[in-house]
């Protein structure tokens, strides 16, 4: 008699239809090359009906395969480089966008993160399935919030005043509402407010912006049966090996104290944020939270827009408002 539980966890899905499976493939990242997707195709001609569905986390299953063709068809995929993809309690296939490889508003490269968390933690053996997801930007394409852990690339902007030409178009683009141009020839920013877009960057003519890549890593998502909406425990980081610290050591703090069955988020529910937060601050040190609270780059946003008396987008002012921070004088456009 099959075991139903071993075969699932293989990647091999019972369907409704008695003696056939939907084969799971592993893909990363969404990512395959056309010989991989040649052989996909064949399998689902040669052992299934000749389809082939993706999944909402850029999987691939071909259903219909006979429980006898199980083995053969695990066999044919090999030989075409195609992996089964994993189910059960561990980490599943890593999720991400194209990053800055391809996309112009990509901060990171997401393909190869994704890479090296599937090379660090995909074994890893937990108590319920776990899912990570990588995007390379603020629009958040692959939304990270959605993910037990989520990564979401930024840019830490700085500015070079002295090429600053005053043009305005980092404040039309800055949706935190962070920057402002003072009749034309002051640019006031509100460093706090920046989310890391890396807007700014991109569409500065003259050069004076320039980015640092950061990570910004989210705690705590789901959207399956119940909706929670993942949170950042400490600021955007700027090394790729503290955000890969940061995982692992919420995948330890998971394997340790979740209960089988019990997802990530209702783990942090049970034991408190706070709870889980002074794990993270003992286990990686104190170096990853500022002295004073950290708000989130909503609250930032918002703030900032509050400050500047305005919703939306950047804009010009006329204005110079009372405002602690230093302000830096612009060469007109």
């Amino acid at each position: 008699m099959a075991d139903i539980k071993a075969l699932k966890t293989a990647g091999m899905l019972p369907m409704r239809l008695k003696n056939h499976f939907s084969v799971r493939l592993r893909v990363l990242g969404g990512d395959l090359s056309p010989d991989q997707l040649r052989t996909a195709a064949d399998a689902a001609d040669r052992f299934g009906r000749g389809k082939v569905h993706v999944t909402s986390r850029q999987g691939m299953e071909i259903p219909f395969v006979k429980f006898e063709d199980l083995e053969a068809m695990r066999e044919f995929l090999a030989e075409g480089g195609l992996s089964l993809g994993i189910g059960g309690p561990t980490v599943r296939a890593v999720t991400a966008c194209q990053g800055n490889k391809v996309c112009p508003w990509g901060c990171v490269d997401s393909q190869g993160f994704a890479r090296e968390v599937s090379k660090k933690y995909q074994t890893k053996k937990l108590k319920c399935k776990f899912k990570i997801g990588v995007t390379g930007c603020a629009n958040n394409c692959l939304k990270a919030e959605q993910n037990d852990i989520g990564v979401k690339g930024g840019l830490f902007s700085e500015l070079d005043f002295s090429k600053c030409v005053g043009c305005g178009l980092c404040v039309g683009t800055c949706r935190a509402g962070a920057l402002t141009l003072v009749k034309g020839e002051r640019l006031d920013r509100d460093a706090s407010g920046c989310v890391g877009c890396g807007k700014c960057v991109r569409v500065c003519p003259s050069g004076a912006w320039k980015g640092v890549e950061g990570y910004r890593v989210y705690f705590g998502g789901s959207f399956g049966n119940r909706i929670a909406v993942a949170r950042e425990a400490f600021p955007m980081l700027r090394d790729k090996k503290d955000a890969l610290g940061a995982m692992g050591a919420a995948l330890d703090y998971f394997a340790e104290n979740g209960l089988p069955g019990e997802r990530f988020c209702n783990l942090l529910d049970r034991l408190g944020w706070d709870d889980f937060k002074n794990n993270l601050r003992e286990t990686l040190g104190p170096g990853f939270f500022p002295e004073s609270p950290e708000k989130s780059p909503g609250e930032r946003a918002a703030k900032s827009r509050a400050q500047n008396g305005r919703k939306g987008r950047g804009k010009s002012s006329d204005k110079t408002g009372a405002k602690s921070r230093p302000a830096s004088r612009v060469k007109k456009a």
